[in-house]
């Protein structure tokens, strides 16, 4: 597979999503260390006081509150998801996961990187209190692994770039599906109406060409709402109305060229100043022609897709990894060992073995190719890399376990394997740069 255009160039898009992954991860590391540290500090009532401080709205004798934790995880990380759900999108129409070709390779290393760890894991944990959390080590955080690339400089070839974050992508498209299918209790199918009936509203309005954002903002924060009452994890409204959001442009690019070339030589035959349109209805006209012309040519999905990237890296993430990473390493928790093991061997032994195992038959059976200037020893390197699941694993984790104890042996496990996955990752894709 190949990220670059006919010209050589690499797409912006693409570039763009690295750099703000990267950057965001820095701050995402800070915000962790940060939270382990007031953890296992004299200030721990303190920071869990603060996560399970009640906020909500009442009226009348009725009211809705939820911790500040839980407004994190149920409400913020809908944006992490809707703009996995724009990632996943755009990936599956135009990008890497386009065609057959393209997405045979990281599906099928996908694939592989959740099936054997989640494998392993049960085989640990099968018929004990830690078996529903067969889900967490399943998941890989892009931004660590996309971090920790860039740490290798030239040693990471962009092909390798490229197949890691398809393979991410995949990834996050499996784990919505998992916590949507598996991760769900109980069901309101009346709820589930509503909400599908909202999301076709979403559709109609997309169609339509309706361009006011709060008539999108409200009937989104609808279908977050009815997602949240059906029972099924409100994150997956994330994924759903990203699912509704345009990717292409809504204009065609003969008429944008047309209209452009018009507004343009008319704007010519006047002298144009900054002053000159404040009172020449002609040239305002071309300029907003102009505009609207430019505006429709940049697909919605995209647009959200960039300006959302630094909110979610830099605000969402960090907030829930400060409210959820925090757990006590001396606290004797009464977890069985088998949880933080089962996830340990799971992400650090499943997750390469899973995804370079998959990509090998893959590859025999001639469905899919390596990527350009990739060796084997970098795609195992990649497959450790995705053996940090950090972010989307603590979130499974919190759904997997009612009890506290599981899920304090559960972040245990998911801490030190990303740590040791990220140590291998890094020395298997820097030792095969040497070699090179």
């Amino acid at each position: 597979m190949d990220q670059r255009d006919r010209s050589g160039r690499i797409p912006g898009f693409f570039l763009d999503f690295v750099r703000s992954e990267v950057s965001g991860s820095v701050v995402l590391l800070a915000c962790t260390a940060f939270a382990l540290a007031l953890a296992n500090s004299p200030w721990r009532s303190w920071y869990d006081d603060l996560a399970h401080t009640p906020l909500g709205v009442s009226w009348g004798s009725a009211a809705f509150t939820l911790s500040l934790q839980h407004w994190v995880n149920d409400l913020l990380m809908v944006l992490f998801f809707f703009v996995v759900g724009l990632e996943i999108k755009r990936e599956v129409l135009v990008g890497e996961l386009s065609s057959v070709e393209k997405a045979t390779l990281p599906v099928a290393a996908a694939l592989g990187g959740m099936v054997v760890p989640a494998a392993l894991y049960t085989l640990l944990n099968a018929g004990g209190p830690g078996a529903p959390g067969w889900g967490v080590p399943m998941a890989t955080d892009i931004a660590f692994a996309l971090g920790i690339l860039a740490m290798l400089g030239r040693r990471a070839p962009l092909g390798l770039k490229v197949f890691l974050t398809a393979l991410a992508i995949a990834d996050d498209l499996g784990a919505v599906l998992v916590i949507a299918l598996f991760y769900t209790e109980q069901i309101a199918v009346v709820a589930l109406l509503v909400a599908a009936a909202l999301l076709g509203l979403l559709l109609l309005a997309a169609r339509a060409g309706v361009r006011r954002p709060e008539v999108y903002v409200a009937l989104g924060l609808g279908v977050w709402a009815a997602v949240l009452a059906s029972g099924v994890h409100a994150t997956v409204a994330g994924v759903l109305v990203a699912l509704t959001v345009p990717v292409r442009a809504r204009r065609d690019p003969a008429e944008f060229r047309a209209t452009s070339a018009a507004a343009l030589a008319e704007l010519e035959r006047g002298d144009l100043t900054r002053e000159s349109m404040l009172g020449d209805d002609r040239q305002l006209a071309c300029l907003e022609a102009l505009h609207d012309a430019a505006g429709d040519m940049v697909p919605p999905g995209l647009a959200l897709e960039h300006r959302l990237q630094p909110v979610q890296a830099w605000l969402v993430l960090p907030l829930f990894a400060f409210f959820n990473a925090g757990v006590n390493l001396a606290g004797g928790s009464t977890a069985p060992a088998t949880v933080p093991l089962g996830i340990m061997l799971g992400l650090v032994v499943g997750k390469p073995l899973g995804i370079g195992l998959f990509s090998w038959l893959a590859v025999r059976s001639r469905r899919g190719r390596l990527p350009d200037g990739v060796s084997w020893i970098q795609l195992w390197g990649a497959g450790a890399l995705a053996g940090v699941g950090f972010t989307m694993s603590l979130f499974i984790s919190e759904l997997a376990f009612a009890d506290a104890d599981l899920v304090a042996g559960a972040k245990l496990g998911i801490l030190g394997a990303s740590l040791t996955a990220g140590i291998v990752g890094w020395s298997l894709i820097r030792l095969a740069g040497r070699r090179a």
